[in-house]
């Protein structure tokens, strides 16, 4: 099927006024193309702008062919069926109605070609893992990766030639993922997809990376990007440090200069006094000495803007990728010490048993992962630990200190309060400057501090939380982390990294990222299958 999409001089806009883009154009055919970007480059924009959600300020968006587009935000806590959600409730209650004898004009149009819907669809869940899955059952009681899934298999029975993914592995466990990689190893159109998984990006045919407003596509997968990226922003730093060395000998040949000519003059000004000459001869000497002097400093003047220009251009070369130095002394927790123990926890939800019997003992500074499949429980028995689900039996004992905990939704923070103001909310012992300071670790400076949460991108969002969890008080001795890494950018996941080698107490992350697993020096895995918590 014939699939494109061009973006021919697109400008936008929000309507406060900020621009986001600014004459981009690119276009993309069939395969596969993975969009990366920081968080808050507008990657979900350009999506929305593409399924015609947003309209450009200027410009054009042109698509050839039949668009699907999924969008992060699906319905998590909902009471609307599956079918509502995979969009097929319809033309099932049409056909069930004309079964039932109902052969008005209206009960055609809704069926219209899809006489096989309720095959295809048992087809599809099947082939993503979720055969087992009625489609009366009530969105509520699924997972979020469930949700996510069945958000996919929605945009494929539509059958697009246009299908635009907005981070379609969040929450999936990994043979879900295994199922969604495959499904769109088979799909024959245009994809294009923003997605943080290193192993998805590493599948696709190019990647088109959006960086200040402009849309670079590199041939291959994620791997020849990177390695790409890497070597130019090696040229980049070496074109900086050659710049600042030539911006350095500038200035000292500048004044070099100046010394020269201020002992010459000194000089001049004793020949001609000893020599005696006539004031208007000696004022002419002067006066073509100072000019003399002036047109040497202005050459100088001159190399010296144009060396701190070429500085200028070389910085911009380089990208904000920037880590974060922490220090987090008050989070240490000692390794004989027992942190938390769960005894014989049981938890029901909608009828059904997700987990019991379920011991568990955090000792020290743990760093446990928490996996299993999609609906197994991982988050409800996260939020038993942390004390906002009453297990239906069993105890949670926790030692003093606090427990905190980071929501797949980064829902922590007031959003109508500034970055600032929420960690006083959190931390009121600390001085305003000792505040600033910490923000300052997490790359909050400046006025930066005195932004509302709500204008955050992703990635900010994540590093205001963090600091707000980590110098909360009293500091955290148990982190428990549902899928953190979800919707954030590679930097911002190494910016997680950081956080996390530097804090010294316990943490539980539930997360299917292997690569971030590994980074956070994971050293001990729990598995929740089949309603027990089993190491490995």
């Amino acid at each position: 099927m014939s699939s494109s999409v061009t973006f021919s001089g697109v400008s936008f806009a929000w309507p406060d006024g900020t621009s986001l883009f600014a004459e981009l154009s690119f276009s993309v055919g069939a395969g596969r193309t993975g969009l990366v970007a920081p968080n808050g480059a507008g990657k979900s924009t350009l999506l929305r702008l593409i399924a015609g959600d947003l309209r450009p300020t200027s410009g054009a968006v042109t698509v050839e062919g039949t668009v699907g587009y999924l969008s992060q935000t699906l319905p998590l806590l909902d009471d609307r069926s599956v079918a509502h959600l995979l969009g097929v409730a319809p033309t099932i209650e049409a056909l069930d109605a004309l079964a039932a004898g109902d052969s008005s004009e209206a009960v055609f149009t809704a069926i219209g070609e899809d006489w096989d819907i309720e095959e295809r669809t048992h087809a599809q869940l099947d082939r993503l893992g979720l055969g087992a899955v009625s489609l009366d059952r009530s969105l509520r009681t699924l997972s979020g990766g469930e949700v996510v899934t069945l958000g996919v298999a929605r945009e494929l029975l539509r059958r697009p030639s246009v299908l635009l993914l907005d981070e379609p592995t969040n929450n999936l466990d990994k043979r879900a993922r295994q199922r969604l990689y495959a499904a769109l190893d088979d799909y024959a159109g245009c994809l294009f997809l923003v997605s943080h998984d290193r192993v998805l990006l590493d599948r696709m045919d190019r990647i088109a990376e959006l960086h200040r407003g402009e849309i670079v596509l590199y041939g291959g997968d994620f791997t020849n990007y990177q390695a790409a990226v890497d070597e130019a922003a090696k040229h980049a730093q070496d074109s900086v440090r050659s710049a600042e060395q030539h911006l350095k000998r500038e200035k000292a040949q500048r004044q070099t200069a100046r010394e020269r000519a201020a002992r010459r003059s000194g000089t001049a000004k004793r020949n001609i006094k000893d020599a005696g000459l006539p004031k208007i001869v000696a004022g002419a000497m002067k006066r073509r000495a100072q000019e003399s002097a002036g047109r040497a400093d202005g050459v100088h003047a001159r190399r010296l803007d144009e060396a701190k220009a070429r500085l200028d251009d070389a910085e911009q070369a380089l990208r904000d990728d920037r880590d974060l130095v922490l220090d987090l002394p008050d989070t240490s927790v000692p390794a004989s010490r027992t942190v938390l123990q769960a005894t014989g926890l049981r938890v029901t939800l909608a009828g059904r048993e997700l987990f019991a019997g379920l011991d568990l003992v955090v000792r020290g500074p743990e760093r446990i992962a928490l996996t299993g499949a999609n609906g197994a429980g991982k988050t409800t028995l996260l939020r038993v630990l942390l004390g906002e689900t009453t297990p239906d039996e069993g105890s949670v004992q926790v030692a003093d200190g606090r427990v905190a905990y980071l929501s797949q939704r980064l829902d922590l923070l007031d959003d109508d309060r500034t970055v600032a103001d929420n960690l006083a909310m959190l931390a009121p012992s600390l001085s305003v400057t000792r505040r600033r300071h910490l923000l300052a670790q997490f790359l909050f400076r400046g006025d930066d501090v005195n932004r509302p949460v709500r204008m955050l991108s992703g990635g900010e969002r994540l590093r205001a939380t963090l600091a707000c969890v980590l110098f909360a008080e009293p500091a955290p001795h148990l982190l428990l982390l549902d899928e953190p890494t979800n919707n954030l950018d590679l930097a911002s996941v190494a910016q997680l990294e950081s956080a996390l080698a530097a804090y010294q107490g316990a943490f539980i992350v539930v997360s299917h990222d292997d690569s971030f697993l590994d980074a956070v020096g994971v050293e001990r895995v729990l598995r929740l299958a089949d309603r027990r918590l089993a190491e490995g």
